[in-house]
């Protein structure tokens, strides 16, 4: 993955096989991400890459993260909850994210349009950044699969390891067998799970 804020926006993220080719998402979405880097540069955030991506930081807090796809681009805020999205341009990044956190671009021209509010959820999170506000924390119980819940009634050993992980590893394993749309195919996961279960790892730990 790069290391350079400069490599993103001229090669890529280095995260796959297309980094630094043509097929680059980010030559794909090259204006509009310039666009976004001149506004988060602009509000007068420090750049930094994290994760192979753009990160602007604040007052010690990473505020928003830049990212592109084949499909569309996006600025995703961190802490998002406490953001008001007054003008509704929010969006969930995935089925388990908890609060709408991102703006997604399919076309770059977009970006100039919505320029003023991105200006302004900006500094509404450098705000809350430099106050050292943060969202307040919010325990979501995620149901476990009848599959998993009869593994550990069945297997009193991997019952005992399971329980002793952490509850995002836990959840780890839940969100992963729940990926699955086939009964037979989260029995096979959880056979293959159980060896790192009793190791005390989670399900994406080597």
């Amino acid at each position: 993955m790069i290391t350079d804020a400069e490599d993103f926006f001229a090669k890529g993220c280095g995260r796959c096989a297309r980094f630094a080719t043509p097929d680059c998402s980010t030559r794909r979405w090259a204006p509009g991400l310039d666009a976004l880097r001149r506004i988060c540069r602009d509000a007068g955030l420090q750049e930094a890459v994290k994760w192979g991506h753009p990160c602007y930081m604040h007052a010690g807090r990473n505020i928003a993260l830049i990212g592109a796809f084949r499909g569309d681009f996006r600025l995703s805020f961190f802490n998002a909850a406490l953001l008001g999205d007054r003008d509704g341009l929010l969006e969930r990044s995935g089925p388990n994210t908890r609060h709408a956190d991102m703006i997604r671009f399919t076309d770059s021209g977009q970006v100039s349009e919505c320029q003023q509010v991105i200006r302004s959820y900006l500094h509404e999170a450098m705000d809350f950044a430099e106050k050292g506000i943060k969202p307040a924390k919010q325990e979501r119980a995620i149901e476990r699969p009848d599959e998993l819940v009869a593994a550990l009634e069945a297997d009193p050993e991997l019952a005992e390891a399971f329980e002793r992980l952490t509850p995002g590893r836990q959840k780890s394993y839940v969100i992963n067998l729940n990926s699955a749309r086939k009964s037979e195919t989260r029995m096979a996961r959880i056979g293959r799970f159980r060896g790192r279960i009793l190791a005390g790892k989670g399900a994406l730990e080597r």
